[in-house]
This record gives structure tokens, sequence and C-alpha cells, in this order.
């Protein structure tokens, strides 16, 4: 048994037969790395034989990067990410990517110093010399790539497996442990060793072992994002997808995106191609590494149109550009299931666009219904498992890890709502949170009206007395005078019914919760909010009485750093919040109003307003929707233009109209900053002639 999991039952379950096939396949797809990239022969490797992005010598296969990242899956994963992982590569750009040490350095002397420090990795192995690897400098900017050129040439000295999150996590699992600087090779040898000293697991081969562990104690998120892809316009491409296995998308000029370091690397390229004047391609480019970054396993949703769902799908391999396709060169591997196709009762604005989020209860209903069934049968009211929404796994991640999180953001970027969203799924409701406004609603007054979840809103005025402890009128009583009574406050009744039932979970949402002053109003508690220091005995210093916090006590905080800032938090305050940032979400207001496209012109005002201001100054997607969906009337465009946006625009540039100009351009008067006053109609295509239409800002 370790930390609760039986791992030797658990082994001796596992049917290794059934690994058999894979492994037969991971042995010919070794041979092969020998036979093209022979130990011997590494020394005098040519750089056009190694790197990505550019075309190997004819007759010569593929590069090593290559075949290890891409043709090798069943020798292990080091796929997702971008090319980074290879120390040096050949970028879209034309220009050499390197890592920090070797920048500067023509690519030929940088391959020289990059190959000689991979042949003595392989001389210190060969030779049972396992420490030395740690002290080659530049492959620790490689870490998968080199620990799998390590199995590769040496499984039996290490296991295919690569991630180092991974490798830490089995390591605990089996009952070791490893720095958090060790480097992936490193902890791959030392699980090896927690392997080889467990009876369990004698006579087990590497990729047993690596299968066993990943089928049963898979370190990988729970709940990833459910992405809706269209394949091609109106499903064009459908029946092609379908019969071939596959998604793709377009944008074929970008190249292949794992050649792509970040969304603003990706971004620089769509400017390049397609210019778009201020808006839009940050969030295309965010979506393109989504999908690149697909794992096997993701749930996608193939649509046509914003009422038909095509099928749902299931991953089944990793991301490729194929440049032999004639279009839609981007493509990953799905297993679809068409008994889930359906025409929808209610449309889904936000899929006029290729990517679009799915929330996890619409895709549960999606999973139940059954093409050609009766909707009223038992089978389709059947609703499959709910998964939580990424956001609030993250929520609840964060509060298993360290006790209580701030939520930060801008305003109206959903954070009460997130934190009321973690409160409905710690209390087993996760299938609330997919619903209407107003049930869901009814759900959340229905929480905050039991013992085991409170709200609370932070203010100047709010202090220790009213969340400890502290003498207040007692109203019970009669007579001339005022009589102070002891009263418990917020936070020390929370903690007293935690207390009496030590099995549930009580959570406290603090809102606004850097408009308190935070030293004055935890007092002397903020010390027991520490996980390990919950049951710590203290005695309060108004009433003597011993108290502490026990440990089934969550705490989510919500703050606006269009207010403050986090460095404006008390120190020690900081130090035991764990701190998630929810910022501007463009796939919330995914939708078009007459000829403006809602989520461009969104990411192109918050750009503009990041250049002038910063980027705490944001506005929030709230901003742009109207009962949980985003605007679609042009006269409720208007409306949150005129009297919501615009407001908070003047506030944030304090009366300075030269400020709110090269934010909002020709919406304003350039002299008085006065909004120029037009037609419901009017304003949806000014705001598409100013933010979409690829003019720059008035002084972009």
């Amino acid at each position: 048994m370790t930390g609760g999991v039986d791992v030797h039952a658990t082994a001796k379950e596992f049917d290794r037969k059934a690994v058999a096939e894979v492994e037969l396949t991971a042995e010919n797809e070794r041979k092969q790395v020998l036979e093209l990239f022979p130990l011997e022969e590494w020394a005098k490797l040519p750089l056009e034989r190694y790197a990505l992005g550019q075309a190997a010598p004819a007759g010569s296969g593929p590069t090593y990067c290559r075949l290890l990242e891409f043709l090798t899956p069943n020798l292990g994963s080091i796929r997702g990410g971008s090319a980074a992982k290879h120390i040096m590569y050949h970028h879209v750009s034309g220009e050499w990517r390197l890592a920090a040490p070797l920048r500067g350095m023509d690519p030929q002397d940088a391959w020289g110093e990059l190959r000689a420090q991979f042949v003595r990795a392989f001389d210190v192995v060969a030779a049972g010399d396992f420490d030395a690897v740690d002290d080659l400098e530049l492959l620790r900017f490689g870490p998968t790539l080199v620990t799998k050129s390590l199995a590769t040439y040496f499984p039996q000295h290490f296991l295919p497996i690569y991630a180092a999150e991974h490798l830490r996590r089995f390591v605990t699992l089996l009952g070791g442990s490893v720095g958090a600087d060790a480097p992936a090779w490193r902890s791959n040898r030392r699980l090896l060793e927690l392997v080889w000293s467990r009876e369990e697991f004698d006579g087990w081969t590497g990729q047993e072992v690596m299968h066993f562990l990943y089928a049963h104690f898979d370190p990988r998120p729970r709940q990833r994002t459910i992405w809706k892809i269209a394949p091609g316009e109106r499903g064009r491409l459908w029946e092609e997808c379908r019969d071939r296995g596959l998604i793709c998308v377009g944008w074929d000029e970008l190249g292949d995106l794992g050649l792509y370091q970040s969304d603003t690397d990706l971004k620089q390229a769509l400017d390049t191609y397609w210019p778009r004047g201020s808006g839009g391609s940050l969030t295309v480019a965010r979506r393109l590494l989504a999908f690149r970054d697909l794992e096997e396993g993701d749930r996608v949703v193939a649509n046509r149109g914003v009422d038909e769902v095509l099928a749902t799908g299931t991953v089944s391999g990793s991301y490729r550009f194929d440049a032999d396709r004639p279009e839609f060169q981007h493509v990953v591997p799905v297993a679809w299931d068409v008994s889930h196709a359906q025409k929808l009762s209610k449309p889904q604005h936000g899929w006029r666009t290729t990517f679009a989020k799915v929330d996890p209860s619409l895709f549960a209903k999606f999973a139940a219904h059954q093409a050609d069934s009766d909707p009223g049968s038992d089978q389709a009211r059947e609703a499959a498992p709910v998964a939580l929404p990424e956001d609030v796994q993250a929520v609840l991640d964060a509060l298993d890890r360290k006790g209580q999180v701030i939520l930060h953001g801008p305003p109206g970027t959903g954070k009460t709502r997130l934190a009321l969203g973690a409160a409905l799924a710690l209390a087993g409701r996760a299938d609330v949170l997919g619903a209407d406004s107003s049930r869901r609603a009814e759900f959340q007054a229905e929480l905050l009206r039991g013992d085991c979840f409170r709200l609370v809103t932070f203010h100047p005025s709010y202090g220790y007395e009213d969340f400890v402890e502290g003498f207040k009128p007692d109203l019970s009583t009669t007579g001339p005078g005022l009589t102070l009574a002891l009263s418990d406050g917020l936070f020390h009744a929370l903690c007293s019914h935690a207390s009496a039932r030590p099995e549930q979970t009580f959570l406290l949402i603090i809102d606004e919760i850097n408009r308190g002053d935070l030293p004055r109003i935890f007092g002397e508690l903020i010390t027991l909010l520490e996980l390990d220091k919950r049951n710590l005995p203290v005695s309060l210093p108004i009433s003597k009485r011993s108290f502490s916090v026990p440990p089934n006590i969550r705490i989510i905080g919500t703050m606006n750093t269009a207010d403050r800032s986090i460095s404006h938090l008390d120190a020690a305050v900081r130090r035991r919040f764990a701190f998630l940032p929810v910022g501007p979400d463009p796939d919330a207001v995914s939708g078009t109003v007459g000829p403006l496209d809602l989520a461009a012109f969104f990411e192109s005002l918050n750009t503009r307003i990041t250049r002038h201001l910063d980027a705490d100054h944001q506005i929030g997607h709230a901003y742009l929707l109207r009962d949980g969906e985003p605007i679609a009337a042009e006269e409720d465009l208007a409306a949150a233009f005129h009297h919501e946006v615009i407001p908070l625009l003047e506030d944030y540039c304090l009366g300075r109209a030269d400020l709110l100009h090269r934010i909002l351009g020709s919406l304003v008067d350039k002299d008085t900053g006065r909004p120029v006053l037009m037609s419901a109609q009017d304003l949806a295509n000014a705001l598409a002639t100013e933010f979409t239409s690829g003019t720059p800002g008035p002084d972009a």
C-alpha cells in the first residue's frame, strides 16, 4: 500500500499479455531508429539529418527529431508543444531557433556543440556512469528528447516514460522521491530503481510498466477542454473526415504548427499572411495551438453551421502537418461516433467560427443522444457522466493543494461565477454548471442557505469582529443603555460547523477580497490557514477562547485587478493563497452582431486597452453577454457599449480625451472624448470598421 493506493494488488490484476502486440511494434520502431541512426555514426551526423523544419537529404529518410517525435509513438510519446524540445530547429520564418546557450552561434557550430553532448551522453550511459549526463548543460534544454533517445538506445537502463512531471508522480506513487530540479533522465532512472525493488514487477518489461502506470495512475489532467471543430465551411469536408478518421483545418500557409513556440510567435505569422489590423489573430493563434496540442483521448465535436452536430469524436493520435494534402493540411486523427449526430433545437451562436469550446454538460447531452432513436426513450434520456469544466477543475485542484485560492482578473471575467461553480462541484452538483442562468441561480441560492457554504463581500469597514469575534450590541436585551455581547464572526461560525462534521467540505467565498484590510480582518488566523497548521489551537485575544481552523475548511477569494494589483496584497496573505488568473475569454463571446465579429472586436478592444493602459484594465466578457449568451441584437450591443463599456473606460482614462480616443478611435471625439452618437444599426458597422476590418487603430 503506497499513499493509500494498493499498487501491488493492482499490478497483480494487470493483463500483461495485452501489451504484447504494442511491445512488438515498439521494438520494430526501435530497430528503425538504430538502422537509420546507428550510435557509431552520431559523431558525424549532419545537421540536415537531425533537425525539424528542413527537408532531409533525398533517400535518407526522416530527420532524427521527426522520427522520434512523430514516427515512433509506441516507444513512448514526446509529442505536444513546440519544436523547442529539440534544442535547435529550423523555423518556418527561415531562421534557426536555438536554445539559450547556443543563441548567436552559426547553426553548424551550434550543432557541433550539441552533437558532441549527445555523443558524450551515449558514451557515459554505455559505461554505466549515469550521473555524468547531468553535467551536459545543453541537453537540459531538451529533456524529453534526450530521455527518449537514451531509452531507445539503452532500453535496459531507462523506461519509455519521458515527461518530467509524470515521472515525479510515478516516483512518488512507488514511495520514492526526486528533486524538483532533477532532469527527466535522472527521474527516469529513479523510477526504474523503484520498479526493480518491488516484487510485483519481477520479470516485467519497460513497456509493460509504462502501460500499467498510465492505465491505472495516469497523471494527466482529469478533464481537458472539449473543442467543437468545423470540418470546412458548412461541413464540406465531413465525408472525408468521417471516412478517414480525422479532423482537419486550414491556415496552410503557416506550415507545421509544431515549429511555433508561443501564441505570440504564431500571431506574428498570422498577421503576416492575413493582416487583420488589431483584432482576432491572437485568439486564432491560441485556438490553433490548442488544436496542435490535442492529446489522445480528448473529446471533440464536428458541426455543420450553428445547429447541427455531425458526430462526437475521441482523439486517437497526435497532430501532424500533411503537406501532401491539397488543402486543410493541419490534421489530427479522430475516432468518430456518428450515432450522436443531431439537429439542435437551440442554435449555438458561438459555433460560427472553426473552433469553439464546448461545455462538458452540453457535450454530455450530445453523447446521450442516439441518432434515429426516440428522443423520449430511456436510452436518449440517460445522461452521460458530466465532467467538470477545466476552469472549475483548476480551482478544485488549487484548493486541494493550498487550501485557499484567490481568483484575480479584470472586472467582468466571471470570477464570482467561477467561485460559485466550484461550490456547486464541491456539493456534487456538477450537472447544474451548464444549466440556464435562472436554474443555476436557484441551486446556488439553495446552496448558500445551507450550513456548508458561505458568501461574503469584503469592504473597507469590514473587520475582525465581523469575521472572527467581537462585542456587538445585544438586541435581545431590554431596558435603557446599550448592552454588548460577545458574538462569533462569520468565519468562526463556519469553522464551528466544520469541526462538527469533519467528513464534509466547508467553503467560504470572499468576493472583492482585496477591498478589505486583510491583516486586520484575519488577525492571528492568517497563520492557521496553512494546511499543515490546521487544527493547531490559538488563544483568541478578545475572548481568550481556544480556536483552530479545521482541515475541511476551504476559502475562495475574488479580486478585481483594476482596483488593486496582487502586489498590493499583504505578503503574509499572498504566501498562503494560490492565485489563479481569470482573464477575458473571447470564446465566451463568439458570435456576430450584423457585420461585427464579436470575439474579434472584444480581443481588439482589449489589445488597445492593454497597450494604452495595462492588462489589469481590460474589459471582461460578461459585458458582452446577455443571460449567459453572447449579445446577438444590435440594440443590446448599443446598450452595452454606451452604458457599460464607455463609462468604465472613461473612468479608467481619468478624463483624458486623448487617451480615450487612442482606445476607441473614431467612436469618440478626439478633442472632447464625447462618444459619437449613431443608431444601433450604424454602431455595429462602425465597430466592425474600427476594430475588425483591418484598419489600424488611431496610432497603431
